[in-house]
């Protein structure tokens, strides 16, 4: 019997070279791949709802396989967790829609930053916020990335490298957060994201909370469309993608 399945996906991508199948090289699609070849004795193809880079972590990725099979969705659930490395978890398996696609049928995505403010480094916990030692200025960095919401032209910040029709997103919202006394949580979320761009959108953020430049100038490198006038690229260890919305 020919079925779709959706899983969703909590990974600590520190020991990954990012999401996509990559030949010689453990990355977590083809992690899952592999448990699933053990357990359908065939070569099954996981579609995820988008890329992640390496370092970079989930609570929430989504992703879907066609499978001709006669187990239920919970045997999949089951049978790939005990088959997984324990920092590859499945959250859930339901079998959808055999039109279901994690990618094209994803209305938007939130993703979060997480960043160390304060003096002293983490010995605990280091691969999942971005150490900076210098105090941020918080008001700052809430006045810059307030200008990314809505429906703009992100070329600003967009990697090299990357196929896309535009540059177009629609960030529905953007908020910097001091959730205790050291740690600053960035979360964006947007019908879609180009190669690097929360990484770059941060970087350039880090620079506002540095005052090296103001708000304004922060505007002003958004719509100047020109990658050149952004920040450097956040490391990747600090950005998890939370959730997909279908």
């Amino acid at each position: 019997m020919h079925r779709n399945f959706k899983i969703i996906i909590e990974y600590d991508g520190s020991a990954y070279h990012g999401w996509q199948r990559q030949k010689h090289l453990r990355t977590i699609q083809g992690e899952i791949e592999k448990a699933l070849l053990k357990m359908t004795g065939n070569k099954v193809i996981l579609a995820g709802s988008g890329r992640t880079d390496a370092g970079v972590h989930a609570f929430g990725q989504a992703a879907n396989f066609h499978c001709d099979t006669a187990m239920l969705s919970e045997v999949f659930y089951k049978g790939l967790n005990s088959l997984l490395p324990n920092d590859i978890v499945i959250k859930e398996c339901k079998e959808v829609d055999e039109k279901f696609h994690a990618q094209y049928d994803a209305k938007n995505k939130m993703y979060s930053y997480r960043i160390l403010n304060c003096h002293t480094p983490a010995a605990i916990g280091r691969q999942y916020a971005w150490f900076i030692r210098k105090k941020l200025d918080l008001h700052a960095m809430q006045s810059s990335i307030f200008h990314i919401t809505g429906m703009h032209d992100f070329k600003a910040f967009e990697g090299t490298g990357s196929p896309r029709s535009h540059t177009t997103r629609n960030v529905l919202n953007a908020t910097i957060e001091q959730k205790d006394t050291n740690c600053l949580y960035i979360e964006i979320e947007a019908n879609g994201f180009l190669k690097h761009m929360v990484r770059n959108i941060v970087g350039t953020l880090v620079d506002a909370g540095l005052c090296k430049i103001t708000p304004d100038d922060f505007k002003q490198i958004f719509i100047s469309k020109n990658r050149n006038n952004a920040g450097a690229t956040a490391p990747p260890h600090g950005l998890f993608l939370m959730h997909v919305n279908y």
